[in-house]
């Protein structure tokens, strides 16, 4: 098992995103990487993936791979977006779901993310079928965040004296605005949030805005914010707005009543990190991609949207645009009888107008009979209840939740490894990740020293001088570490051959 692992995380990270995508490179070279004389065959590597998947233990992995991150972390807030795999494939029957990226209804799964205010992933839950944003929040997410968020005693003390002081803070767009449900998560857990207003249609002075210093990663930024006190549905809520340089008022509401103003403004504008991880790990990970195209039956008890009702609104949505059409005609023939007509011309425009009535009579019994029917209806039933041909199941789960954990685990190595090269380079907000990604494909003699237990990786000179002296100034770093090769009590000690 131990070869399965190095050998998915030695693909990871060298960009080779699947395994069957191993089969176009040297295997002898890869092989070498692992201390074997060949990285194991792609039938090899698909029986250890199902002897792992089939232990249905991922789950219970993740979550202790979890706690240990979540505990290296001093903040108390977290990042939480959807990302939909997408599926083109007819051996799964999805609900269609919207691909902001693409701007299109496409079948598919939908996973929420949890990230730290690093961009760092946490985990993340998989929806069963169309899930809100809301539903999994208060189903799983939440339940999931509470037993693993660590809690020192210096925040636990807080907690406790302080009804003001939330256990922590959850950050996501305007998928999740519900006041009622900001209202139950502060009164049940004490948890706050952060996100975008829906619906924003005042503006407030422009004079009411004043500068404020943010800090950010690539520097301190000058924004223009106001806050003043809002009640919608009868729930207070803290509102905050930007003042763009074009003008526009940028609403964000939050329930922290211990946040300044300035570091609202800094976690909510600084999603972008989260978008930025999603869209590294489709395009060096490829987290979209299919690992076993197998398939799992729902529970029949999960509730789904009727198609029945959703067809019957779609009818409803169809008649008042009709609706609406004719009553525009028959508004517009009215405004035409003060004018003067030749007789023909009036009898004609009445005929219009009898017409229009008519049709404007029948739409509106239509649209009374469907409403009926329509009210006779369930929202959502049972998986159960569905035509056997109209129901739906979903991919494995399993196995893309063991390539997930695996891909997680690389990219928080990387982050590690960017971390130690930042001090050291001088683009690093701009060419850290390029770096690191040309560390890693660097070409390397890897000699075994069995007398003094070393393997020696020598690595060859890098592309120019700013690399190789940021990489040489945290080899001693790397091999204090004295780290062994996995199967080994060989202490691995990182070099680079001079330019």
């Amino acid at each position: 098992m131990d070869t399965f692992f190095i050998a998915m995380s030695i693909l990871f990270l060298l960009r080779i995103r699947s395994i069957e995508a191993s089969k176009r490179f040297a295997p002898g070279e890869l092989g070498k990487l692992m201390g074997l004389d060949r990285i194991p065959e792609v039938k090899t590597l698909r029986e250890l993936r199902n002897e792992l998947t089939v232990q249905r233990q991922c789950s219970r992995w993740g979550d202790e791979l979890s706690a240990l991150w979540m505990e290296r972390t001093e903040d108390s807030l977290y990042y939480i977006d959807g990302h939909v795999q997408v599926y083109h494939g007819e051996l799964a029957s999805l609900g269609k779901k919207h691909v902001s990226r693409q701007r299109l209804c496409l079948p598919g799964m939908m996973e929420y993310w949890i990230n730290g205010t690093d961009g760092l992933p946490f985990f993340y839950v998989t929806a069963e079928v169309n899930e809100k944003m809301i539903e999994m929040l208060e189903s799983t997410i939440i339940p999931k965040l509470i037993a693993l968020h660590p809690v020192d005693a210096r925040r636990q003390a807080l907690y406790e004296t302080d009804p003001d002081y939330p256990l922590f803070t959850l950050v996501f767009d305007r998928e999740g605005y519900s006041p009622a449900f900001f209202q139950r998560l502060w009164e049940k857990y004490r948890i706050a949030v952060l996100t975008y207003r829906k619906n924003v249609k005042e503006e407030w002075d422009p004079l009411l805005f004043e500068e404020a210093q943010v800090q950010t990663e690539l520097g301190a930024s000058t924004l223009l914010l106001h806050e003043e006190p809002l009640e919608s549905d009868g729930v207070h809520l803290r509102e905050i707005r930007r003042l763009c340089p074009g003008g526009h008022q940028t609403s964000i509401v939050c329930t922290n009543r211990k946040m300044g103003i300035d570091m609202i403004a800094l976690f909510m504008f600084g999603r972008w990190i989260q978008e930025n991880f999603f869209r590294y790990m489709r395009q060096d990970y490829g987290i979209d991609k299919i690992f076993s195209y197998g398939i799992e039956e729902i529970s029949k008890e999960v509730m789904v949207v009727n198609r029945e009702y959703s067809n019957v609104n779609y009818r409803i949505k169809k008649e008042r645009e009709k609706l609406s059409r004719t009553r525009a005609t028959l508004y517009t023939c009215n405004e035409s009888l003060d004018k003067e007509h030749t007789e023909t011309q009036l009898k004609k425009l009445m005929n219009q107008i009898l017409l229009h009535k008519e049709t404007e009579n029948q739409l509106v019994e239509n649209i009374r009979v469907l409403l009926s029917q329509r009210a006779g209806m369930s929202y959502k039933v049972p998986l159960a209840q569905l035509p056997q041909e109209a129901r739906y199941n979903k991919l494995d789960t399993e196995s893309k939740h063991l390539r997930n954990l695996i891909a997680m685990i690389c990219y928080h190595a990387e982050t590690a490894l960017a971390a130690k090269l930042r001090p050291h380079y001088d683009r690093a907000g701009e060419e850290i990740r390029a770096l690191v990604k040309t560390i890693i494909n660097q070409q390397a003699d890897i000699i075994p020293d069995y007398t003094n237990n070393l393997l020696q990786v020598r690595i060859y000179p890098m592309p120019n001088m700013r690399a190789y002296k940021a990489a040489q100034n945290i080899l001693p770093q790397i091999n204090d570490t004295k780290t062994c090769f996995p199967g080994t009590k060989l202490i691995m000690y990182f070099e680079i051959m001079t330019i």
